[in-house]
């Protein structure tokens, strides 16, 4: 009797035995991701200066439009317009570049030779006597900026384990959002010369950590060194980490791969995801993020707020920081999709009431004379004067918050994260090039039409654009995208092998989604 009765105690408590035994064996594998954030830390500082770079025109543009500017650098409209603009073209010859280097020297070299083109360029500008060095010097830094938006993230998401894939995978955004703050604060101090001097510290110390930093274990698989991948997968998880289960699931995914063909193009598993990422960087881009933060300080110019413009730049920046950082807190928690969904209603909310206010704002009959208008010292256009509020406003200035808020809280990181989790792993270097280069090349037209829409309909115009791109975002996020989170990247592309399914039926050591 007393045996029976052990053992119904023992059967009671052997599922709490169980949980305890896996507990166990988990913490004595547990991963130790602390060397896998400084590789990560070493790489963000390329998104750290693309941050940067974007917004140099900002606070450089009221000077460079000064009268009192150096007459072999001053600027018209025009050509202000395509120092605000060259940037995105460089950054979608950079993503070209990139769609190149990825496969052929790795994601960590393609990112370390971005440092070329960043360096370059800041030294023209910091040293420039004509117009031709400050865009070719702007040309040259967007370049680095679409090389390192198309190598940072593939790289990120080819080192990080799924667990924490989506804290890491916001990192290139909320270091973006960083370096667009450290433009802003050191413009309030910081001629805009050694503003381009200063820009060069980051790319340097990015190349100096890189060398120490291994390469994804995911391409030293594909070429054959599986010891290195191995080793090198052990240095990023750290000593406890069992790497036999991983390794085995990244060679299986490499075994199965094989050149994408034309016709292998037209099936859902490359088609829909490529699709999905090219349409997602498009949205992102007709959003008009890019417009807004290159010329954020002649906008505010114009709003009639009490702070000075620059003063705004700055507070928005820490705003779009905070907002990032909230991004990776919620990413692995709330998932992807909400996070795109509350991104989109916050865009929509904001430019809904930018457009309100720009609509029913007075125009003034004629614009002021080029040497006392704001507008000539911001180069955004002539007639953006006639959006002038008649008294002082903080809603232009609230609005732009929300706006950006919103956007550094989903379409902004999980864009990127996104792209870098659903492209096929045989395609990926290749597909992230495109997706860039669509990317730039959307905010490169958008940019440069900016100035000519305000210049003949106002403000209206772009953020009425700006609020139905918002609905457009909303509703391809509800259709389209799947949930990606604590989902590993042979999951993910399983999902669209089998149509809605991220269950990977192969052998009982893989671990299944649940």
């Amino acid at each position: 009797m007393e045996i029976i009765c052990k053992k119904k105690n023992f059967l009671l408590w052997e599922p709490l035995i169980h949980v305890v035994h896996i507990l166990c064996s988990f913490t004595s594998v547990q991963i130790n991701n602390s060397k896998l954030f400084l590789a990560v830390f070493a790489a963000v500082l390329g998104n750290f200066n693309f941050g940067y770079s974007l917004v140099y025109s900002s606070p450089v543009l009221p000077k460079l439009k000064s009268p009192d500017a150096d007459p072999r650098l001053r600027m018209d409209t025009e050509q202000a317009a395509w120092f605000g603009s060259i940037y995105t073209l460089g950054a979608a010859a950079g993503g070209l570049g990139a769609m190149l280097l990825n496969d052929m020297i790795g994601r960590k070299l393609s990112i370390m030779m971005s440092a070329v083109p960043s360096t370059v360029g800041y030294v023209l500008m910091g040293g420039a006597v004509d117009l031709w060095m400050l865009h070719v010097g702007r040309f040259l830094t967007g370049v680095a900026g679409g090389m390192t938006a198309a190598s940072i993230p593939v790289y990120i998401s080819e080192i990080s384990h799924k667990a924490v894939r989506g804290t890491v995978g916001s990192c290139p955004q909320i270091t973006a959002v960083f370096g667009t703050l450290s433009l802003y604060a050191l413009a309030l101090v910081v001629p805009w010369r050694w503003l381009a001097i200063a820009g060069e510290v980051p790319a340097v110390l990015m190349v100096i950590l890189l060398v120490f930093m291994p390469s994804s274990p995911r391409r030293l698989l594909s070429l054959g060194r599986e010891q290195q991948a191995e080793k090198n997968l052990r240095w990023l998880r750290g000593n406890n980490y069992d790497t036999r289960s991983e390794i085995s699931e990244i060679q299986h995914s490499i075994n199965t791969q094989s050149k994408v063909t034309l016709s292998q193009l037209g099936t859902p598993v490359y088609y829909k995801p490529i699709i999905i990422s090219v349409v997602m960087r498009f949205l992102q881009q007709m959003t008009g993020i890019t417009p807004v933060l290159v010329y954020l300080e002649p906008i505010f110019n114009e709003s009639k707020v009490s702070l000075e413009p620059k003063y705004d730049a700055a507070l928005v920046g820490v705003v779009r920081l905070f907002s990032v950082g909230l991004a990776a807190i919620l990413m692995d928690k709330a998932g992807r999709k909400a996070l795109l969904y509350t991104s989109s209603l916050l865009m929509f909310a904001s430019s809904l009431t930018l457009t309100m206010i720009s609509h029913t704002t007075p125009c003034h009959p004629d614009p002021a004379p080029p040497n006392t208008t704001a507008l000539d010292h911001v180069g955004i256009g002539s007639s953006l004067g006639a959006s002038n509020p008649v008294s002082p406003s903080v809603i232009p200035i609230i609005s732009t918050m929300v706006f950006i808020f919103g956007y550094a809280m989903g379409w902004g990181p999980i864009t990127w994260l996104l792209m870098s989790e659903v492209l096929p792993l045989v395609a990926r270097g290749v597909a992230s090039g495109v997706c860039v280069t669509v990317s730039w090349l959307t905010a490169f037209m958008l940019t440069h039409a900016f100035t000519h829409m305000v210049d003949r309909y106002g403000l209206y115009v772009p953020y009425l654009l700006f609020t139905v791109v918002c609905v457009l975002c909303l509703l391809f996020n509800a259709v389209c995208i799947p949930e990606t989170r604590k989902r590993s990247l042979e999951e993910i592309e399983n999902y669209f092998r089998t149509g809605r399914t991220f269950t990977i039926n192969r052998s009982p050591s893989v671990l299944q989604s649940s």
